[in-house]
């Protein structure tokens, strides 16, 4: 009986979870790379399929490279055994990450340094001479 009804019901309702994620930075515009891939700028809204981990990357001139991975947990009824039943229902499943870049360094390198150090020994040898 109870088989039934849940058969019926999903017949009627016709649906299935979507499941989308969004990326989100500030400032936006970064270029996001996705588990390896680049998929598009902040802010980036993509449908998934599956929870767990992702690597993310975040390029924008001005600012530091953010590379990261997080986590994205499902909610309460998408956990087996209560995914089968939801699956049937007309269900979204918005999952949002956060990120803030922090602008790039005017702080020399270390590459900066040892060119600066090289150049002024240069200086020096030559008026060595």
């Amino acid at each position: 009986m109870v088989r039934w009804l849940l058969a019926a019901l999903a017949a009627l309702t016709g649906g299935c979870v979507q499941r989308t994620l969004t990326i989100e930075s500030d400032p936006p515009g970064a270029l996001v790379c996705l588990n390896d891939r680049e998929v598009g700028r902040t802010p980036f809204k993509t449908d998934f399929l599956w929870y767990g981990h992702y690597e993310v990357i975040l390029r924008k001139e001005g600012y530091e490279t953010l590379k990261t991975a997080r986590w994205v947990n499902p909610p309460w009824w998408q956990i087996v055994p209560i995914d089968l039943a939801a699956e049937a229902l007309p269900l979204h499943d918005r999952q949002t990450l956060r990120f803030t870049m922090r602008p790039a360094s005017t702080q020399p390198t270390d590459a900066d340094l040892m060119i600066e150090r090289a150049s002024r020994m240069r200086e020096q040898l030559e008026a060595s001479r």
